[in-house]
């Protein structure tokens, strides 16, 4: 009976060199001694960090906040405005009108000419008699002592430049004729050419369409006098400035 022989080695080498050291281990990634990234580790490489962008400011909305703001501010003041209009005098409110009752006029009966601050006058001494104003339109130049008078009882006094076109004359005399507490006159060196005079105001004006004569005859004729109501009747008629000649 043949015996059996062990096999024989293999004569084939190892093909891995030796090396002595433990393999790596696998899935590291980097280099060996290397912390892996993560918690606790260095800040990956990569892009910068971007600041946050900030929101501009609403400037549409600032735009319609002002305009909202501008117009309440202009409507408190129109009416306050209003307010302040509402508590003067209705004289008071016309366009370009002089008022001087600041001036302390006195109202003392005289007998010789007095030298008054405006020309016309709007009040001051006078002459006992006052000049008829039941309507009365002069067609020549009155006495200041009897027409400041008048005033006093609450007439309005309108004066026109001489020379001024008839056309306009004839409006003027339109406003007067027959109605109480008016009378009218032409009067020389007037600065315009048709003045208004009332006790303490006075209107001076360029046409005699001005809207603003009707309006200080509305509020001042008979209105505003120291003597509202007084006689405007039974005065002097006469024309010319020599008081002298036209007492009595």
């Amino acid at each position: 009976m043949t015996s059996t022989k062990g096999s024989a080695p293999s004569s084939k080498k190892p093909t891995g060199k030796v090396t002595g050291r433990p393999p790596a281990k696998s899935g590291s990634g980097g280099k060996p001694g290397s912390r892996p990234a993560g918690k606790g580790g260095a800040r990956p490489r990569g892009k910068a960090a971007v600041a946050p962008i900030k929101p501009g400011l609403p400037w549409g909305l600032i735009a319609i906040g002002v305009a909202i703001a501008m117009f309440a501010v202009a409507v408190i003041g129109y009416a306050v405005y209003q307010v302040d209009q509402s508590k003067k005098p209705p004289a008071a409110r016309i366009s370009d009108i002089s008022d001087f009752h600041k001036t302390k006029y006195g109202r003392d009966h005289v007998t010789t000419h007095v030298k008054y601050a405006q020309s016309p006058p709007v009040g001051g001494n006078h002459n006992g008699i006052w000049q008829n104003c039941m309507g009365d339109v002069y067609p020549a130049q009155i006495a200041n002592e009897h027409a400041v008078h008048s005033l006093e009882h609450g007439a309005v006094w309108i004066t026109y430049r001489p020379g001024l076109a008839k056309s306009e004359i004839d409006k003027l005399a339109s406003k007067v004729k027959g109605k109480p507490y008016m009378l009218m006159s032409p009067y020389p060196g007037l600065s315009s050419p048709i003045s208004l005079q009332a006790w303490g105001y006075q209107l001076k004006v360029k046409s005699a369409s001005d809207k603003r004569i009707n309006t200080f005859i509305d509020a001042l004729s008979n209105k505003g006098a120291p003597e509202p109501g007084g006689n405007c009747a039974n005065g002097v008629t006469k024309t010319g400035t020599d008081i002298k000649t036209q007492a009595g």
